[in-house]
């Protein structure tokens, strides 16, 4: 019996429009009214998180969201922090260096917002402000406080440019970080032990559910880890290959409402099954 399920956002609840299709959000609503914990597992920031959280229901006493690729994990009721794992300053300087050597925009968070240190502000520094909600500033490295809690940096560029810098990234920082490319412009860079699947492990272990007993759906290289991790890893349609390669089943595209589809087949199917 799956007893979690963590679902993406970005290109698998969401469609195209940064809609929850109504199909989608009936069949959330009936998993969790049959005991299945739903957990948003975002790349985003909590805030950006927020109103699909409320919309879905999922702002209840006992439910959680994983933020920033795993970097928080927290109460969506109380805002009650249960786990984290987040960049320090000089992580933040060292990046800043090699985004000017690679000449690639950078941007990165704090608990309050999003910030840049370029004057010149991409435009998907502009994106990344609008899809999540939350303020842009622009902010030097050097005037950020020390002791500043930094979930995540970003560089971000034209898909074809921002492939270049990931050629050209030298091997230390592959070393030093947890690097994913969670979308054609979005390169992210979080602590070298922050991923989805340690966050969904996490907490499954604080819920005391069995690895078997949870499911994950996604579409993108940042959700491979969870996909693999899953008791059933789903694929949405319009995953990338190497999504796809790893997980368990390939649902219909996050246009054709594939995380119900995917729910309604597996879970509740398995659920309804375990009546008869």
């Amino acid at each position: 019996m799956y007893k979690l399920i963590a679902i993406d956002m970005d290109g698998t609840l969401l469609n195209d429009r940064h809609e929850v299709p109504e199909d989608v959000k009936n069949v959330i609503n009936e998993a969790k009214k049959q005991g299945i914990k739903i957990v948003l597992c975002s790349g985003r920031p909590i805030g950006g998180m927020r109103g699909y959280i409320e919309d879905l229901n999922l702002d209840e006493e006992g439910d959680f969201a994983i933020a920033y690729n795993g970097a928080l994990v927290q109460k969506t009721h109380s805002n009650e922090v249960v786990a984290e794992l987040s960049l320090s300053h000089d992580d933040l300087e060292n990046l800043y260096e090699h985004s000017i050597a690679l000449n690639s925009p950078m941007h990165f968070f704090d608990v309050n917002g999003l910030y840049t240190p370029n004057a010149d502000i991409s435009k998907y520094t502009v994106l990344e402000s609008y899809l999540n909600n939350i303020p842009l500033g622009y902010r030097k490295v050097s005037d950020v406080p020390q002791d500043t809690s930094i979930p995540k940096v970003m560089y971000i560029d034209q898909p074809d440019k921002l492939e270049r810098t990931i050629q050209l990234l030298p091997v230390s920082l592959k070393e030093q970080y947890n690097i994913v490319r969670s979308s054609p412009y979005f390169l992210e860079f979080v602590h070298p032990s922050v991923s989805k699947g340690n966050a969904v492990r996490k907490l499954a272990e604080l819920l005391n559910i069995k690895q078997e007993e949870v499911m994950c759906i996604g579409d993108n290289g940042n959700d491979l880890s969870m996909i693999q991790y899953a008791g059933c890893g789903v694929a949405m349609g319009n995953a990338i290959p190497e999504v796809k390669a790893v997980a368990d089943f390939e649902t219909r595209t996050n246009n054709e409402g594939g995380v119900a589809y995917a729910i309604e087949k597996i879970a509740l199917k398995q659920l309804n099954d375990s009546y008869k």
